[in-house]
């Protein structure tokens, strides 16, 4: 069965790119779009970018081995023209699309490919998806220092590559198509001299036309991008430093198209209401939840009894009405939507008694001090504080510091900054559709490491070897059996509470009223916007 799997895996994979360009051909082709955003992006490096907005832009900047197709977790090859798995899942090779070309004119060949995983997974790099490669063999060495390369990548020829796993990796395509494996031309990085993230060359369907610093960044479509009419606008503009409040009263004038930041609550009734408001929001669902974390490294959260009475201080419901009931409270990691998710499991409830009496019991009967960490975005602030009142009436007393995005994520990859962080506005957002996208950058060892984004520096190692099991399931045939594993990785992380779970979110967007698209494009699964699929209609 597993044999036959594979064979329709790959042939039915090779032929999916063609929906992609029958919607191509669909839509309105031209016009420039405009983008809003609070915060400016800190880089466009695929081996270091991992943040909510610029995720899409690298995203639109750079190709990869496989892609999805616009608005769904499908996958597709896109780089690769086509791929087969070896009957044991240990060995895949992808054949490469010819002619593909880098925006510095150089053709794309297979040395490419190796080069961009190997400097992903490279410690020197400093990226936090590294640990996303862990199946190929011969990482270990390179993560810890031993070797060079990845001596599971091999290049037959400029048009093959061949990736030889440790144990067979059931998400491994899906890690083809992240960012992290995004492919760059080795001369522009050395070129560049450590300042790749602002000059970016790749071959995806844009290319950066102009970063100007806090004020706006220009993407022009990339003429020699190789699926046909991808991407539909010529030109998108990302115009930073703008309130969200501000953003909306200029997309209702017609001077923006998206808000990037979605609708902030104290607006949300308003538009909603408004006569063009059902054009102009897109409301959806996404894999998504929102934390506190406490990081593990710091006193007094080292103290397990300290953790767990930090999750039942936490009024969620009070945190769902300030987003309008756009969210549900959460008692796990995974998102109610993503397989593995436990219903039957209760978590902590909210009980102040329960979480002074085990603040007593380890040994903080009058609380203790403490910082918050959020980002400066309406409404986080708002959020951080309503988690800042919660905590005071246990005892706890949390200093708030709203701050710019990049400096929250800078804070929570500095082991021993930043004792919480509310992840709002930021949150966990599937990277691909897959219950262990939820815990190795996050919660996994692999991801507590400077300027990973597992910022309760939480590492469980039996854990690890248990959630490797699982991922070495790449049997459909076991798919139940993977999915029961990773359901109960995530719940018995509550045990040792190195988060507190607080909601899983909607996404909502305003998008002006001459976009077209589908609302999955706005609230793309892999990508939170799809810039290539967007369009104007007039």
């Amino acid at each position: 069965m597993f044999k036959r799997w594979l064979r329709q895996t790959t042939v039915a994979t090779m032929v999916a790119l063609a929906p992609m360009a029958a919607m191509a051909q669909s839509v309105t082709q031209g016009g420039d779009v405009v983008v809003t955003f609070k915060d400016d992006v800190t880089t466009l490096d695929p081996a270091i970018g991992y943040d909510w907005n610029n995720w899409s832009m690298i995203k639109s900047l750079f190709s990869r081995l496989m892609d999805y197709e616009p608005g769904t977790s499908k996958l597709v090859p896109s780089l690769a023209e086509s791929f087969t798995v070896s009957p044991d899942g240990l060995t895949y090779t992808f054949k490469l699309r010819k002619g593909v070309k880098f925006s510095n004119g150089r053709e794309m060949v297979a040395s490419d490919v190796k080069y961009s995983i190997e400097r992903a997974v490279d410690p020197k790099t400093q990226g936090p998806g590294a640990g996303f490669f862990g199946a190929i063999k011969g990482h270990e060495d390179l993560t810890a220092g031993k070797a060079t390369g990845l001596e599971g990548i091999t290049t037959p020829d400029a048009g093959t590559v061949v990736f030889t796993l440790s144990r067979p990796d059931a998400t491994f395509l899906h890690v083809m198509a992240i960012n992290f494996a995004s492919v760059v031309p080795k001369e522009a990085v050395e070129a560049a001299g450590g300042d790749f993230g602002k000059k970016p060359v790749g071959s995806g369907t844009f290319t950066l036309k102009e970063w100007t610093i806090g004020q706006r960044l220009v993407f022009e479509k990339n003429p020699n991008y190789y699926v046909k009419d991808m991407p539909h606008v010529d030109k998108f503009t990302v115009e930073v430093g703008q309130e969200p409040l501000v953003a909306l009263l200029r997309l209702q004038k017609g001077e923006v198209d998206i808000a990037g930041d979605g609708i902030p609550p104290a607006k949300f009734l308003e538009i909603k209401n408004s006569a063009d408001g059902a054009k102009m929001i897109v409301d959806g669902e996404q894999l998504h939840t929102g934390y506190v974390t406490l990081n593990t490294k710091v006193k007094p959260f080292d103290n397990v009894k300290v953790r767990q009475a930090m999750n039942m201080a936490i009024n969620k419901d009070r945190i769902t009405r300030i987003l309008n009931g756009r969210a549900t409270p959460a008692n796990q990691p995974l998102p109610p939507a993503m397989p593995g998710y436990d219903k039957g499991f209760k978590g902590y409830a909210y009980d102040v008694a329960k979480a002074k009496a085990l603040l007593a019991e380890a040994g903080f009967p009058n609380g203790f001090e403490t910082v918050l960490y959020s980002t400066n975005t309406d409404p986080q602030p708002r959020i951080a504080q309503a988690i800042q009142q919660d905590l005071a009436a246990v005892g706890v007393k949390a200093e708030v510091r709203a701050l710019a995005q990049a400096n929250v994520i800078a804070a929570g990859g500095t082991e021993g900054e930043a004792p919480m962080i509310w992840s709002g506005g930021m949150a966990w957002i599937a990277d691909f559709p897959d219950a262990s996208n939820f815990y190795g950058p996050i919660l996994g060892c692999a991801g507590a490491v400077p300027g990973g984004w597992n910022w309760s520096w939480y590492c469980n190692k039996d854990l690890d070897a248990r959630a490797v099991a699982a991922d070495s399931m790449s049997d459909p045939a076991k798919g139940a059996e993977r999915t029961a594993a990773w359901g109960k990785v995530f719940t018995d992380i509550m045990a040792d509470a190195p988060w507190i779970p607080v909601i899983n979110e909607r996404r909502v967007v305003a998008k002006s009223m001459r976009m077209g698209g589908g609302d999955n494009i706005y609230i793309d699964p892999t990508r939170v916007i799809n810039y290539d699929a967007i369009y104007v209609t007039k």
